[in-house]
């Protein structure tokens, strides 16, 4: 992969530039929202500080009033039996504590005294229940901030005892002062909590003394608290319930009886409060001991909580606040993303300036790259003078001049070698297999032009029955390999030529296939030449054959021809002696006359004999070609006759051909033997062969025809060692063929549309030869 010089330029110059910049401002972001952060845990913390010591101040003089009272009944200052002076008592302590709702006492007897503040007229309202000689009165009593008297009722129907109250059986079962659970007063409908005390006179348990406080006084201050924008602050008790917060409205809720009660953390209707803080205070998980730092996510906002349990056994309860991040470092954000657009704009400013500076220091080393492609190219001289550049490239000019010089004059003296050779060579792709590259020579030897074997592969030009020697498919095999073969390469005009090949795959320094390299070198004359031989070699045996045939024969027919003349003369007279007496046609006359007629067939079949093999001097002359059919029709019929089959001579009339009497006649005869053998094996009933002669104009054409089983698809007709007989050599017809082209003929198979097999040749036709001593003695 190349690289281009004013990237790095670029970047170096302008890049760096604002990556320094983006650091600086996202570090200063970083430390700047950690300090934030960590100055917003500290205000949440001090919210959970004040709200917790405002409580506690609250709740501070209720419980020393409490104290007070106990101290006092204890130390017979006032009798804890004497409901007056307990009422005046706590009067005085509610109009000094404006938290306390309520102040009472009850005694171990059931009386009780009660004094509350009046919610609707502001002033005060005192319960007291005495117990004189076994008598029990309620007496109701309503009173102004003076303790005056306004309005008395005694009420015989209340049955309350307050020794069955839970604030009473708890403080005297604990002999202390005891806190209980926030819940919501029945008369107020506020949120309060109870303190009661055990008061022992003498060291005997003589009553409890209880206070009410409503604690609403703490949700307003809670709802003063500034907590960054929009932070929250509750209360939760150690069962759950949300006893104070900055909403009050979210506190209450009804049962379906309904009865007032508390909002569990779990169920209250601020969400965020719940995300924040339900989790801590699980069936199984109890309220937190120590303090919990929280961060959470709500609908895509980060928010910050703080969970503080106060310290004090006697209020159970965990200050909760919480407030989103953006409250702290919102303003931080902002100022970020207007630092990163003053430094993108300031990198832009600056990577301007670095690109013209880059573009001047790299435009030295862009002239060098253009000059060295166009001398590549050869479209500049590589000895012209450079332009003027840096001095570190003037050595890398030199060098790479030097190296095009050398590369041009190896690619030139390739060329030549390459374009000139007197064999055919070519490249070849080590992908598709298809011709790169190819010289004049080897387009000759294909037959085809350059453009043309571009588009083709070697296994094209090559005959199928030669593939085998090349690689199974188009690409290179994965190691270097090497051939010298000799096959055969087909031309666009039916011509075959034979070429020797040598090829060799040529490979980088990585051993990557680039091309393969081949020669090749046409054969075809040698391989004629020597095809030339073999015929020779196969003529001359043939002569000496039909020398020493001729010989044979005529020795024969001398030797034959005798005792048969005598056997027809002898049948002759017998036959003439027979009709001179009388006597009537018998079974000897016929069998004379068979005699007679059998001596005569066999003189004429040596003499067709004779006449095939008669010697001659291997030239071409003009004979009876109708005449020769016959002969060999004779020659053949004794094979026919035992394998049933009819043959039938088809000839319109005298022909003659010219041509060499003797190599005809081997055709014919090899032909018709070849049909009558063709039936052998089959149960064809009527089995026939014929043998047609016409005249065509100036060539006489001779088919020999049969009906039988026909030529196998997987014979390659005329080709030598190809048979379908099992003792056959598969040479009669290559034989056959060569002959009749010696003859100037053509010999060629049809298939017929009946069946069987149909071989055709034609010959030059001649003028009819007058008749000679030879032909007369040979046919009489």
């Amino acid at each position: 992969m190349t690289k281009t010089l004013g990237v790095p330029l670029f970047l170096g110059l302008a890049g760096l530039q604002l990556v320094a910049v983006l650091a600086i401002v996202f570090s200063s972001y970083v430390t700047s929202e950690k300090v934030l952060m960590f100055h917003a845990r500290n205000l949440l913390r001090n919210v959970g500080f004040n709200t917790m010591e405002h409580s506690r101040s609250f709740l501070k003089p209720a419980h020393d009033g409490a104290e007070l009272a106990v101290r006092l009944a204890q130390n017979d200052i006032i009798a804890s039996d004497d409901p007056v002076l307990m009422e005046k008592l706590l009067f005085q302590q509610l109009q000094l504590a404006s938290q306390v709702s309520g102040m009472y006492f009850g005694a171990t007897d059931g009386s009780f005294v009660f004094v509350m503040r009046d919610g609707t007229t502001g002033n005060f309202r005192s319960k007291i229940i005495t117990m004189t000689g076994g008598q029990r009165k309620v007496h109701l009593i309503w009173r102004d901030s003076n303790f005056n008297a306004l309005h008395e009722l005694w009420d015989p129907a209340d049955d309350f005892d307050p020794r069955s109250r839970s604030w009473y059986q708890r403080a005297r079962a604990a002999s202390g002062a005891t806190w209980a659970d926030p819940y919501i007063f029945f008369s107020s409908h506020e949120p309060g909590i109870t303190l009661a005390a055990p008061v022992q006179e003498k060291g005997r348990f003589s009553g409890v003394v209880g206070v009410d406080i409503q604690i609403d006084e703490i949700s307003h201050f809670m709802s003063r608290l500034v907590i960054g924008k929009t932070g929250r602050a509750i209360i939760i008790n150690q069962n759950g319930d949300v006893i104070a917060g900055q909403n009050e409205g979210l506190l209450k809720a009804k049962d379906a009886s309904g009865n007032l009660h508390f909002y569990r953390i779990d169920s209250y209707g601020d969400p965020i409060a719940r995300a924040a803080f339900a989790n801590l205070f699980g069936p199984d998980t109890g309220p937190p001991a120590q303090e919990v730092d929280r961060h959470f996510t709500y609908q895509g906002r980060d928010y910050v909580a703080l969970a503080m349990p106060m310290s004090s056994e006697d209020l159970p309860w965990t200050i909760g606040v919480y407030a989103p991040e953006d409250d702290f470092i919102s303003e931080i954000k902002h100022n970020r993303t207007t630092n990163i657009w003053i430094a993108v704009a300031v990198a832009l400013c600056t990577g301007l300036a670095g690109l013209a500076l880059a573009n001047r220091i790299h435009r030295p080393v862009r002239a060098f790259a253009v000059r060295s492609a166009l001398v590549a190219q050869g479209e500049i001289d590589p000895d012209a003078p450079p332009p003027r550049t840096y001095r570190e490239l003037e050595a890398v000019n030199a060098a790479l001049t030097q190296q095009i010089r050398a590369r041009r004059e190896a690619e030139r003296q390739y060329g030549l070698t390459f374009e000139m050779s007197s064999r055919g060579m070519a490249q070849l792709d080590p992908v598709s297999g298809r011709f790169l590259r190819v010289n004049a020579r080897l387009c000759d030897i294909a037959g085809r032009s350059a453009e043309a074997l571009s588009r083709m592969t070697l296994a094209d030009l090559v005959l199928p029955a030669d593939r085998r020697i090349l690689p199974a498919g188009p690409e290179l095999p994965a190691s270097d390999f090497s051939t010298n073969q000799e096959l055969r390469l087909a031309r666009p005009d039916g011509t075959v030529v034979w070429v020797r090949l040598n090829a060799i795959s040529i490979r980088d320094s990585a051993g990557k296939a680039l091309h393969a390299m081949l020669t090749l070198e046409d054969v075809t004359h040698a391989h004629e030449q020597e095809s030339q031989l073999t015929q020779l070699s196969r003529d001359m045996t043939a002569l000496v054959r039909d020398n020493t045939m001729s010989q044979l024969a005529n020795g024969l027919a001398h030797e034959l021809n005798q005792p048969l003349v005598a056997i027809a003369q002898n049948a002759g007279t017998a036959l003439y002696l027979l009709q001179q007496r009388g006597d009537p046609p018998g079974p000897l006359q016929e069998t004379l006359v068979e005699i007679e007629g059998q001596a005569l067939r066999a003189g004429e079949v040596i003499n067709a004999l004779r006449a095939l093999l008669r010697p001659d001097a291997g030239t071409s002359a003009p004979f009876r070609i109708d005449s020769l059919a016959g002969q060999v029709l004779c020659l053949i019929q004794h094979e026919a006759d035992d394998a049933g089959v009819a043959l039938r001579l088809d000839c319109p009339g005298p022909l003659a051909v010219m041509g060499n009497r003797v190599q005809i006649a081997q055709v014919l005869v090899n032909l018709l033997r070849n049909a009558v053998e063709a039936f052998a094996g089959t149960d064809i009933p009527e089995r026939s062969v014929s043998l047609q002669l016409r005249s065509l104009g100036g060539r006489i054409r001779i088919a020999v025809q049969d009906n039988g089983p026909g030529v196998p698809r997987n014979l390659t007709l005329f080709s030598q060692f190809e048979t379908s007989k099992p003792e056959g050599l598969g040479l009669g017809l290559s034989i056959c063929r060569t002959l009749v082209q010696m003859n100037g003929g053509l010999l060629w198979h049809e298939g017929p549309a009946g069946g069987g097999a149909r071989f055709c040749l034609t010959l030059p036709a001649a003028d009819l030869p007058a008749p000679d001593a030879t032909q007369t003695e040979d046919t009489a």
